[in-house]
């Protein structure tokens, strides 16, 4: 999906794209009364969260790999429902919607500046230039990597620590995707910030 950048900001960080993992939030008591069976639940997400975070490490456009990113942590919440920790899911997807919404907005201001350029293999470094942003990128990449005392940390740390601890089929397989997911994410987003900011090159 492509669109101005506060409308991304908007869309994959809070609404649109969460939308799903709400409504199976909203509708949780209802499964388990009904005796449904969730762990395909905890397959299909953490088997998202690893294939996004691939994905998003082969992308060279901006938006894309911040894009690919939330898909990767929609993979955990599911993933987090299907252990049967809803109030978690949502502490992540509340924390997801502020660090991501800083992210997309940190690129719009950078694809503004560089004239609507968004492969980050043209930026140039931009360290100096935009302080600011290059303090919120870092901020917010900190916070999806699950850096200590950031949002991140308390929620994504408690889904694999949770996931670990579980003792149902699937939940240590779980554990060892989301593991090599959250290894990638740091990844990157460790490779966004020195390809815009630290990356020394000749413009073409």
């Amino acid at each position: 999906m492509e669109g101005p950048t506060p409308v991304s900001a908007l869309l994959h960080a809070a609404t649109m794209v969460t939308a799903g993992v709400f409504l199976i939030l909203r509708c949780v008591t209802i499964i388990e009364l009904a005796n449904f069976p969730i762990s395909p639940l905890i397959v299909l997400g953490s088997a998202t969260a690893l294939y996004a975070g691939i994905c998003a490490f082969a992308q060279y456009d901006m938006k894309k790999i911040i894009a690919y990113s939330t898909c990767s942590q929609l993979g955990y919440m599911f993933f987090t429902l299907g252990l049967d920790y809803p109030q978690l899911a949502m502490a992540h997807l509340t924390n997801h919607a502020f660090f991501k919404a800083l992210l997309f907005l940190s690129a719009g201001a950078i694809i503004h500046f560089m004239h609507d350029e968004q492969d980050i293999r043209r930026v140039n470094k931009l360290s100096n230039i935009l302080p600011f942003v290059r303090i919120c990128v870092i901020i917010g990449s900190l916070a999806i990597m699950g850096f200590p005392f950031l949002t991140g940390f308390y929620s994504k740390d408690l889904i694999l620590e949770f996931a670990y601890s579980r003792y149902i089929i699937g939940s240590h397989f779980t554990y060892y995707l989301g593991l090599i997911a959250a290894i990638l994410t740091a990844a990157y987003s460790t490779r966004l910030i020195y390809n815009v900011f630290a990356c020394r090159r000749k413009l073409q």
